[in-house]
């Protein structure tokens, strides 16, 4: 009988005992976020590239005024970036300056690296061209003022070279140490980031420009353009100012605005009157192209109706910001429609 019953290896086997089997671990699937993929875009940006190539130079010339041990100053890359990948690749502490550029809307920063800050204060100071150990700390009062030095210089020259581009006006608005203080744009837009490097006795330090992809766009021509600062054709250049000199324009002298009803324009019948109440000593405004360009008064010349222009219009946009200074008379309290006293006939050879 005893040779009926199983022995307790036996038994561990049938019932799964015995020597566990380790079990092969399970790969965790994780859902893949595309929107935390880094996107960066080298290039793409010829026009603004060539704008950089002839500040660095510029730039070059000025910073060794203030730190003569600077060899080379270089342009290493222009890419896209999102705005919060770009941001956390930049050691602490580091240098925000937020800097406007009329016309355009929105601000830049322009980055100054603590090595960059750290080794030009060693150099200035007789020390070798290392950079200084950092540990956390915030900038002092003596790093804070070369600080605004190499700002200042880096502007003034960046807005130099704009000046045979497109005339912009670059104004400081602060300089801030806190990353969080300096978010020109929201996280997750993008910008266009120029890295540039300077060599101070063999040791190179990167400093950076930040703009925001749709800063340029007004000037999208430009900054998109492979030729640039491409050699104007003399020739050419000739041939297009004479043809513009014989354009066409349509010149019109408005003479009254007045306000009706639309009950008193259904009454109007052939042979109705209108009154224009208006003098001689009235200033007028007269249009070139439908857009205000030059104040004038109403005359005659050989019995026909002239213009005398008097002074030009130097109002923003349409023009009209000299409107109440130049005289008010009876029609300049009026708004409305245009009236018919609108006219392109009469307008002497003074306009």
């Amino acid at each position: 009988m005893s040779e009926e019953f199983l022995s307790q290896e036996e038994i561990d086997a049938l019932l799964g005992g015995g020597e566990s089997k380790e079990e092969e671990p399970k790969e965790e699937i994780a859902p893949f976020d595309f929107s935390q993929v880094e996107q960066i875009k080298k290039g793409g940006v010829p026009g603004l590239e060539l704008i950089f190539e002839r500040w660095v130079k510029s730039f070059r010339d000025e910073i060794r005024r203030l730190v003569p041990q600077v060899g080379m100053v270089t342009k290493e890359s222009v890419y896209i970036t999102r705005f919060n990948n770009f941001m956390i690749k930049i050691p602490m502490p580091a240098s925000y300056s937020i800097v406007a550029m009329r016309p355009f809307k929105e601000n830049f920063l322009f980055i100054l690296d603590s090595r960059l800050v750290f080794v030009v204060i060693s150099v200035m100071f007789g020390g070798p061209a290392q950079p200084f150990k950092i540990e956390g700390r915030e900038f002092t009062k003596l790093e804070t003022r070369i600080i605004d030095d190499l700002v200042k210089i880096s502007l003034r020259t960046f807005e130099n070279v704009w000046k045979d581009v497109y005339p912009v006006e670059l104004e400081l608005r602060s300089i801030e140490l806190n990353p969080s203080l300096a978010r020109i744009v929201s996280g997750n837009e993008k910008v266009i980031v120029v890295e540039c490097m300077m060599d101070i006795d063999g040791y190179e330090a990167p400093f950076f420009f930040c703009f925001p992809q749709g800063m340029f766009m007004p000037i999208k021509e430009l900054i998109f353009s492979e030729s640039l600062f491409a050699e104007k054709d003399p020739i050419w250049e000739k041939h297009l100012h004479e043809k513009l000199l014989k354009t066409n324009l349509n010149v019109s002298l408005e003479l009254a605005r007045k306000h009706f009803t639309v009950r008193d324009i259904l009454s109007w019948s052939e042979g109705d009157r209108l009154q224009l109440n208006v003098s001689k000593d009235d200033i007028l405004k007269l249009y070139v192209e439908g857009s205000p360009k030059f104040y004038a008064k109403l005359g005659k010349v050989r019995d026909r109706y002239a213009a005398m222009i008097i002074d030009y219009i130097n109002g923003e946009e349409d023009g009209r910001g000299r409107e109440e200074s130049a005289g008010e008379s009876g029609k300049s309290g009026e708004s409305g429609r245009e009236e018919s006293g609108r006219t392109g006939e009469g307008v002497g050879g003074s306009a």
